[in-house]
Formats: C-alpha cells, sequence, structure tokens
C-alpha cells in the first residue's frame, strides 16, 4: 500500500510541475516573473486534505492500523520556527522540498543528487543532536 501511495503522490508531483524548480522559483517570485498556476496545486491539496481529515476524524481507527498516531505538540517553538525557516530558503533558493526532489531523482538524478545528499545530512545531523537533548527530538505522538 505505501508503494502505491508512494508512486501516486510522485505522479501527482510530476504531472503537477513541482519537480520542475525554475516552476516554483517563479512561483514565489511574485516580484518578477510570478507564476500563479502553482495556487491551484495548493488549493486542490488543501481541499483534499481537509476533506479526509474530515473524513477519517469520523473513524474510530485508521484503515490499516490499530489507532491513531496524533502529534501532541500545540507549541509554536523555536525548533519548530527554525525549522520552517530553514525549509522555506531551502524552498526558496533551490525550487524543491524533500517530496519534489526525491522524485526528480527519476528524471534527472545528477541536478537534484546534491540537494537530496544534504537533505539526507540534514537529517542525520537533527537525529544526532536530538539525540544529546540538543533541540526539540520532534513532536511526540499520542493515540485518539
Amino acid at each position: 500500500m505505501s508503494l502505491v501511495a508512494g508512486l501516486l503522490f510522485g505522479f501527482g508531483l510530476t504531472l503537477a510541475q513541482m519537480v520542475n524548480p525554475q516552476k516554483v522559483l517563479n512561483f514565489l517570485d511574485f516580484a518578477g516573473t510570478w507564476d500563479p498556476s502553482l495556487a491551484f496545486v495548493l488549493g486542490g491539496a488543501t481541499i483534499t486534505a481537509a476533506i479526509g481529515f474530515r473524513l477519517a476524524g469520523r473513524r474510530a481507527a485508521p484503515l490499516f492500523a490499530d489507532r491513531f498516531q496524533l502529534p501532541t505538540a500545540k507549541d509554536i517553538d523555536t525548533p519548530l520556527v527554525g525549522g520552517a525557516v530553514l525549509f522555506g530558503i531551502g524552498w526558496g533558493l533551490v525550487g524543491l522540498c524533500p517530496g519534489p526532489a526525491i522524485a526528480s531523482l527519476a528524471i534527472a538524478p545528477g541536478s537534484v543528487a546534491v540537494f537530496v545528499l544534504a537533505l539526507i545530512a540534514g537529517m542525520l545531523l537533527h537525529r544526532l543532536l536530538a539525540t544529546r537533548g540538543v533541540g526539540s527530538a520532534g513532536a511526540k505522538a499520542t493515540s485518539r
């Protein structure tokens, strides 16, 4: 099931041109070559997620698990803001975020490989710092 979901996600990213860094950079460039077409992707994803969360909220448990595992953290703290800032800087500089970068490896592995390696290095660095008690180890999950 995970493979099907991943393939569908990658297909959607490719179809929406989210794997094209120039398309994303143009979407983010309000003062220059702004391309608003990705706003439809954002709108479609938001509507789909809203419907999905509404339907999931009516269930006692997910289809393929015993219980829901939802984050309990509700605070806006330094690690959350720092992570969001780093994500935004990376997205704005390169035009890729993790999902499209992984999908892009199938299309243009050479030009995206450096980004993916930096992404993996950042994840490993976070894990190392989190195990040493530096920053946040991530949101803790709870059962519903």
